[in-house]
């Protein structure tokens, strides 16, 4: 019987821990800096918009005078504020001469909510910012792109099958096999073993209220021109997942792209970055027009 309370015990303690794994994933720390639009020589608007599920989120709206407009969406842990990736993917884009409209993921920068579900709610902020773009500004909105970082792939990829008024979308280092970069991430962002992502799982989705995804579902659906970035170096998500993904979706896709190099997950622009702006440049040119 002691054998048994002590078994009981580990379990419990080892169900706890794996719960408080799950609500840190969850519940990302919240990255704000302190640069702005301004400071790229680009005057700006604060915005804020209201998603379906009723949460208010934070953002920049950069009026470029263009009818064309390019969201770039930041990737898991990180904002609008991100100076790995959306400084210079802003900075590129308006001097490309489109407008942006920015913003934070709900349970980010300075977005409410309480948790991420890493691409799967975060499809209804881009609709609430589209939305927002519509009604506010009409004359912007008569061609929109997406340029998404890692989670803010997936909802580009996401966003090309079910929002309408998206014609077409730059997914950087977007997780396809969820589960497996999952299990890749706990590894990367907490240094714990990939194994324990399977206990961990089912409380993330407990606290976020997150659904299933199938990426590759996606593949089957999407007829609207899309950039695929992958890096040989990414330790979260492999080349051979994208692929995967390009392969199944070139066959009814034929705007469909991949470019892979030999980066980190989501380096590519802090690496290459001339190429990786005449890369994303003549795409969005040539999609946009």
């Amino acid at each position: 019987m002691v054998w048994l309370g002590i078994l009981i015990f580990i379990l419990l303690v080892f169900l706890a821990f794996s719960a408080f794994v799950a609500y840190k994933m969850a519940k990302p720390p919240r990255f704000v800096g302190d640069w702005t639009p301004k400071d790229l020589g680009f005057d700006y608007e604060d915005v804020e918009f209201t998603t379906e599920d009723g949460l208010k989120l934070s953002g920049w709206w950069i009026d470029n005078g263009s009818d064309k407009t390019v969201l770039p969406l930041h990737g898991y842990t990180r904002s609008r504020w991100d100076d790995v990736y959306m400084k210079d993917t802003v900075e590129f884009l308006l001097k490309r001469g489109y407008n942006v409209l920015a913003f934070d993921f709900r349970a980010h920068g300075k977005s409410e909510g309480k948790y991420t579900t890493v691409g799967d709610k975060e499809l209804l902020d881009v609709k609430a910012a589209i939305t927002w773009l519509k009604e506010n500004h009409p004359e912007r909105a008569q061609r929109i792109g997406l340029i998404g970082f890692s989670m803010g792939g997936i909802v580009t990829i996401r966003a090309l099958s079910e929002i309408e008024e998206v014609c077409c979308g730059v997914a950087d280092s977007p997780p396809i096999r969820l589960d497996r970069t999952g299990a890749r991430g706990l590894r990367y962002f907490a240094k714990l073993p990939e194994w324990l992502y399977h206990f961990v799982k089912p409380f993330t989705k407990l606290f976020s209220g997150a659904g299933e995804l199938d990426m590759l579902a996606y593949a089957d659906r999407i007829r609207k021109p899309l950039l695929l970035i992958a890096g040989e170096g990414d330790p979260l998500v492999r080349v051979e997942e994208v692929k995967e993904f390009y392969e199944k979706n070139r066959k009814i896709n034929p705007d469909v792209e991949l470019w892979v190099t030999d980066a980190p997950h989501v380096r590519t622009l802090a690496l290459r970055p001339e190429e990786w702006k005449e890369k994303v440049g003549a795409f969005f040119d040539n999609h946009l027009k």
